[in-house]
């Protein structure tokens, strides 16, 4: 009895029944085993709750029919295709990833299988925010938005699905080389600083996805959709951080070529999954460039297709333009530049000093002279941290109302605090209970009684606690004693800045998740009677029936769903390999009318009708 085996007698009557029908899914009761323990999957369970937040359930039984039907043209046309002009390593990981042709892939079944080559799969609603996007990469965990696009937009969608995530993404991970620039991406990209109009811009792109996709959208809202999208890419200004590392992303992981210019292959999973694209950007029509980190400040447009792509001749050299790149960020460079990126990008930061303290916040203000910052300042809710571990005595609670300290050298003094001995100290009155008097380069001054201070592990001190103190720039007073404890940071440079926390237990982050949510598709009694055809039809493929009657199911779908072509299409594949000659004929006859009446899905047609076609031709 698998049920006993797997301790699961107590489960109330309702969950029972859903577990089994996920079993009857399945196939087998070994798979329902399988699925069972994604629970304690060690790369899902360490990922931190602000990215947990944004898993939903796959809910397999809400995969209808016709959703199933779709998903096995796309991949039946794709691999056939695919296999001439993408890379090696795309069939290869279909193998490695379990990914199968005929059925929507199960998230579990895909874990179960990712993980052993390192990684794992999460399910999500549509696009999430970049930075927790890259994270997820970083983590090693897949992001695959479970939703599947309609029928209508079979060649190509707008919104990310379960094609473009599952049979796009997931094959090329089997690659080494690859996964580790993928982790890599999601690593340092996560740490890019936005601009303020950067999530205006993501949450405007997702709407627009979401209308697109979803059936019945009025064209009046997808034109103010489009509207605001190109407003605001004509209004973004600089490119942020996060905005040119985006664009890399888009040119490598989603519409990445690779080899030479005059024979690229596939590997962008936004290609792998786009009938229609993954054959255009292999005509002259589509530029081919050679990749390089100019392509981070090519913008692009998800909406329309990509008027030119990038080639990399091998893996390796992604992560070299990579590396390239992130020395560009503040994550790097640290210094003045980088505090006015996070103090222009209103969100939580971080900034991290010489001697490894690292100040996590919202950054409001930074004083500085001869181009270097001398004092910098949140606001609100502040932490800090050492090796991106929170200070204990140190975290918000102690700094609810924000965070002010002087960086560099004092005036006058070669000799930075952070490499003074004990002596130096002593000698300048950096000693317990001592009163001192310290004047930084740019007119900075803190006087206080000094209560004590914290050290690194190398023994240099990166904190110092004062009673009774005042800062001061000049005439302006930065702190008063009557404030209660200052405590001053210590470091002579400002070494790096990035988004986010250094410590992402530091901050209560299960906060910003979209604020608009995917459109499921409307039911009717038509439809439902569709579903039913196309279940039945599939249904035959499956128990290999090669008795029941195919007629009235036509029968039916003329009178009932005239407009309906890819049913036509699968009746046409039974036929084929029944030899059934007339009726297949009939359908034929009725699919080439079909053709004038819609030409948007002549050419669809056409290529369903060609992988029967030339599958028969090849076998003989």
């Amino acid at each position: 009895n698998p049920i006993k085996t797997l301790g699961l007698l107590k489960i109330p009557n309702k969950n029972l029944q859903i577990i089994i029908r996920n079993c009857i899914f399945t196939k087998n009761y070994t798979d329902f085993a399988m699925n069972a323990k994604i629970e304690s999957n060690p790369l899902i369970e360490r990922l931190p709750k602000h990215l947990k937040q944004f898993i939903k359930p796959q809910n397999y039984e809400d995969y209808t029919p016709i959703n199933q039907a779709v998903w096995r043209y796309v991949m039946r046309k794709n691999v056939d295709y695919l296999s001439k002009v993408a890379h090696s390593s795309f069939l290869e990981g279909l193998k490695k990833t379990g990914i199968e042709i005929d059925s929507i892939p199960s998230m579990y079944g895909m874990n179960r299988i990712l993980s052993e080559i390192g990684w794992a799969a999460v399910a999500v609603d549509g696009f999430i925010p970049p930075n927790a996007f890259m994270e997820f990469q970083a983590y090693n965990v897949l992001v695959i938005a479970s939703d599947i696009r309609q029928l209508e937009h079979i060649e190509y969608t707008p919104a990310p699905d379960i094609i473009h995530e599952g049979a796009g993404h997931a094959p090329i991970i089997a690659n080494p080389e690859y996964a580790e620039y993928l982790r890599r991406f999601g690593e340092i990209g996560c740490k890019a600083i936005s601009s303020h109009k950067d999530y205006e811009m993501y949450e405007a792109i997702r709407l627009l996805s979401i209308l697109k996709e979803a059936e019945g959208t009025p064209q009046s809202e997808i034109e103010a959709a489009e509207k605001a999208v190109e407003d605001l890419q004509n209004n973004m200004g600089e490119l942020s951080e996060m905005a040119q590392i985006r664009n890399l992303h888009w040119w490598t992981v989603e519409y990445g070529l690779i080899g030479t210019l005059e024979n690229p292959k596939i590997y962008g999973a936004g290609l792998l999954s786009s009938i229609g694209e993954s054959a255009w950007c292999m005509t002259d029509n589509v530029k081919k460039l050679p990749y390089t980190i100019e392509a981070a400040q090519q913008s692009f447009d998800i909406t329309k297709v990509q008027p030119q792509l990038y080639v990399t001749p091998d893996f390796a050299y992604l992560s070299l333009v990579l590396e390239e790149f992130a020395n560009t960020m503040a994550l790097r460079t640290g210094g003045l530049s980088g505090i006015k990126k996070l103090i222009d990008s209103k969100a939580l930061g971080t900034v991290e000093l010489s001697t490894g303290l690292q100040i996590s916040g919202v950054f409001t203000n930074v004083i500085e002279h001869e181009g270097k910052p001398i004092y910098l300042q949140t606001t609100g809710k502040t932490a800090l941290a050492n090796r991106e571990k929170e200070l204990v005595g140190h975290g918000t609670a102690a700094h609810l109302e924000g965070f002010g300290s002087p960086i560099g050298k004092l005036k006058g003094i070669n000799l930075a605090i952070e490499d003074m001995s004990p002596r130096d100290l002593k000698a300048y009155d950096i000693y317990e209970g001592e009163t001192a008097t310290l004047e930084f380069e740019g007119n900075i001054k803190v006087v206080g009684e000094i209560i004590t201070g914290k050290r690194n592990l190398h023994g240099e001190i990166i904190l110092i606690s004062f009673k009774n103190c005042t800062v001061t720039h000049g005439e302006t007073v930065l702190f008063r004693p009557e404030w209660g404890t200052y405590d001053m940071a210590v470091g002579k440079k400002l070494v790096s800045a990035f988004s986010g926390p250094a410590d992402v237990n530091s901050f209560d982050l299960i906060a910003h998740v979209p604020s608009s949510k995917t459109i499921k598709a409307s039911t009717s009694e038509e439809r439902d009677a569709l579903e039913v055809l196309y279940h039945t039809v599939r249904n035959i493929r499956e128990t290999k029936d090669t008795t029941t009657s195919l007629a009235p199911i036509f029968e039916k779908l003329k009178e009932e769903h005239s407009n309906d072509w890819l049913l036509c299409v699968e009746l046409a594949e039974l036929l084929k390999a029944r030899n059934e000659t007339q009726l297949l004929n009939e359908i034929l006859s009725h699919l080439e009318n079909l053709k004038k009446q819609r030409p948007e899905v002549a050419q669809l047609i056409s290529n369903g009708l060609e992988l029967i076609f030339e599958k028969e031709e090849t076998t003989h």
